[in-house]
């Protein structure tokens, strides 16, 4: 377990996706999935209230309302970190989001909120106090952010402090061995000086770096298969063949050494991964046992360059 700067909240270190709940997982593949995660000490959960719109017939909270079921049913609110995001960060839209999401969750509380994506339509001022407000009154205990710019996180980290309001503890980036230069550019050295911790979502690269994808035919028909298919390139093939170099020297897969060396990076608490089917779990929890050497992550980090 790892506990998250600033706060109280102790993080397993492979966090939960739950994009694919009421999408690619109906609800009892959710719960099923849900159980073995928690059962094998897993006590972290992500998921936004816009999951899973973008399928045929979902409106979004599709994914926060299973997860609520399952928390009532199994009565599991008190021993998991439940992590969501809202879009609009005007005041109002802030005060509709939160409880509609308390709704779904059928908690009074939520763990860690984020702001899914910036707002430059919504004063950071007038989105500080209203996040603010929700601190102080229990509806959220701690802050995040989500594909903010370096700029904009820290005027916002700014503003909170000058308005003395809870300020975000966490930073939730698209990060991954094929997706580096956001966080490992100018973003870097923000999350050192304000001791960010970093949730790194599409940890695999749309399920590229799980190996699974390796020619144009094997991304054909994938729910992901053309985002992953834009990784089979050199680079792409460069970082699989480190991926299976390492995984063959651990009797792992290169699923599992991923998400380890994500969590080799600077500030990285625990990559988000999903899990459509209890079988993909042990490849993905079986990260926070797996310690790269300094070689191996060299390794796949120069390949990865």
């Amino acid at each position: 377990m790892s506990l998250i700067p600033r706060t109280d909240l102790d993080v397993h270190p492979l966090c939960l996706g739950g994009n694919v709940f009421g999408w690619t997982a109906d609800e009892q593949q959710s719960f099923a999935v849900l159980d073995a995660y928690t059962a094998a000490g897993g006590n972290f959960v992500d998921t936004a209230e816009g999951y899973s719109h973008w399928v045929p017939g979902n409106v979004g909270g599709e994914s926060e309302t299973i997860i609520g079921n399952w928390l009532a049913r199994r009565k599991r609110r008190d021993d998991v970190v439940i992590a969501t995001k809202l879009k609009g960060l005007t005041r109002d839209s802030i005060r509709e989001s939160v409880e509609a999401s308390l709704r779904r969750l059928q908690t009074d509380y939520i763990d860690l909120y984020y702001a899914h994506y910036d707002d430059p339509d919504a004063p950071q001022e007038e989105t500080a106090a209203a996040f603010g407000e929700l601190v102080t009154e229990g509806k959220v205990r701690y802050l995040a952010a989500s594909n903010f710019s370096t700029e904009r996180l820290a005027s916002a980290l700014r503003i909170s402090d000058q308005l003395g309001v809870a300020r975000y503890v966490a930073m939730q980036p698209h990060y991954n061995l094929m997706e580096r230069e956001v966080v490992e550019g100018e973003l870097a050295a923000l999350l050192a000086q304000e001791d960010l911790a970093l949730f790194p979502y599409y940890s695999l690269a749309s399920g590229f770096l799980t190996g699974k994808y390796r020619t144009v035919s094997d991304v054909a028909g994938r729910e992901r298969g053309d985002r992953a298919g834009t990784y089979l390139n050199e680079r792409g093939f460069r970082v699989l063949d480190a991926l299976d170099r390492v995984a063959g020297a651990h009797g792992v897969t290169p699923t599992t050494v991923s998400l380890a060396w994500l969590l080799s990076r600077p500030n990285v608490l625990a990559p988000i991964a999903s899990a459509r089917t209890v079988e993909q779990l042990p490849a993905l929890l079986a990260a926070a046992e797996l310690k790269l050497t300094e070689a191996e992550v060299d390794d796949l980090t120069t390949a990865s360059a």
